[in-house]
């Protein structure tokens, strides 16, 4: 029986799976399939039908590489979201995928941390971005303790916020061009810098949530 908490297993689904667990830290990877779990519960509360309104394959691999742009391997002379856009373009158009599957994945992971945007570009965009906002604790009330449970036995936090944190950082700091003015790299970089603790404003968010870091 399928139930709301399955991965995906198609041949590109676990082949970006593997993916995202080779080129980011385990707890980055962890958020991203936390993300994909919280996506999918928030599509079953609100009526979104998989299937019918999205695709949860599609879904799966705009969660799964969100935050592959933030790894060594990325670039390194753009904005962390576009890198991973970039990266996982390229890993799908690889598999086959066409133009319309790439370019709605490109767009979530593009626009995942510009709000206001992704609410209007379609389901696969909005989930992906609410599904990472989820894994902060935004509307975590939505989601039971049981579905709870299972998603964090399943895929740990360990600190993540923090390690996500440090690894947008570290993508800004290897050039200007990373960290334009007012987009989240830049952002959290001067909150690390002038807070008391060294801490961002998503590392306080999390800390705050229902879930923790």
């Amino acid at each position: 029986m399928t139930s709301i908490l399955d991965i995906p297993e198609t041949p590109a689904a676990l082949l970006a799976g593997e993916y995202v667990r080779d080129v980011v830290t385990e707890s980055v990877a962890n958020h991203s399939f936390r993300s994909y779990l919280f996506g999918m519960l928030i599509a079953e509360h609100e009526g979104i039908r998989p299937g019918t309104d999205f695709d949860p394959e599609i879904l799966f691999l705009a969660c799964v590489l969100h935050d592959v742009g933030t790894s060594p391997r990325a670039g390194g002379r753009q904005r962390f979201e576009l890198d991973g856009a970039d990266m996982a373009a390229e890993l799908l158009t690889a598999q086959g995928f066409g133009a319309k599957e790439v370019d709605l994945v490109w767009e979530a992971i593009a626009l995942h941390t510009s709000p206001g945007i992704p609410e209007r570009r379609g389901p696969i965009a909005d989930l992906t971005r609410r599904g990472v906002g989820m894994d902060f604790g935004r509307a975590a009330d939505l989601v039971s303790q049981e579905h709870a449970d299972a998603i964090h036995a399943r895929f740990p936090r360990l600190r993540m916020a923090s390690s996500l944190a440090d690894e947008i950082a570290r993508h800004a700091a290897r050039s200007p061009e990373n960290a334009p003015g007012l987009t989240l790299a830049y952002e959290l970089v001067r909150e690390r810098a002038e807070d008391p603790d060294g801490l961002s404003r998503i590392e306080r968010m999390a800390m705050a949530s229902r879930w923790g870091n």
